[in-house]
């Protein structure tokens, strides 16, 4: 049992530092490449404005659309390693924002709904939550072939509990041999065991696959 508790502790020592980590290398992609790379788009907006020669204007506004598609693709990466939303408003609109940016780049329509008031919950989880949905999300788009997934939020007193259904071709766990989609939904679960919650998952073949989160409010 010590054993056990012990191997536990080093897990949410580990993925506690990964997500500091990676809290700093948002911060670093928006605040500090984000805004040198702005700050360059605004040079040569200057240097356009002011060259009359037609070749190098074309050249000049070619730069600044190929920087300002660069700029976009860092923010929305910076969203996808650590919304600002999820420490600031919440665990459901940071998820409602990450699945902005996920629809515009899978195509993939996420139809969301919440059932309760919302509650506060501790940062630690929140952050589990949300990348326990994330890898599900990141897993429909590479294995469920399908074009749209529903989400169901219903917050009670004790219990936050986290419905996912992707309607796609869904698969047959125990005969599942794919070592990166089976290591992903172990992690899945392992996130939600290190913070005393479920993450169980269900799938049929030709019916999609349901994924249930489950987190202790109390």
């Amino acid at each position: 049992m010590d054993l056990l508790k012990t191997k536990q502790q080093i897990s949410s020592y580990i993925i506690d530092s990964q997500e500091e980590e990676i809290k700093r290398i948002s911060l670093e992609l928006h605040e500090g490449v984000g805004q040198n790379l702005y700050s360059i788009l605004t040079g040569l907006q200057f240097v356009e404005s002011s060259t009359a020669e037609p070749h190098m204007k074309n050249y000049l506004r070619e730069m600044s659309l190929l920087i300002k598609k660069t700029i976009q693709e860092i923010r929305l990466l910076s969203v996808e390693l650590h919304p600002p939303a999820l420490t600031t408003l919440g665990l459901l609109p940071a998820i409602k924002s990450y699945i902005s940016c996920y629809t515009s780049t899978f195509g993939i329509v996420v139809e969301i709904e919440s059932e309760g008031p919302e509650r506060l919950i501790p940062e630690k989880n929140s952050i589990a939550v949300f990348r326990v949905c994330q890898e599900a999300l990141a897993n429909i788009a590479k294995y469920a072939d399908t074009s749209h997934v529903k989400m169901n939020f219903i917050w009670t007193e004790n219990e936050l509990t986290i419905a996912i259904h992707d309607f796609g071709k869904g698969f047959q766990p125990e005969e599942q041999n794919d070592s990166m989609r089976l290591s992903g939904l172990a992690a899945m679960k392992e996130r939600m065991l290190l913070i005393g919650g479920q993450c169980k998952i269900s799938s049929k073949l030709g019916e999609g696959t349901s994924i249930e989160i489950s987190l202790p409010l109390k």
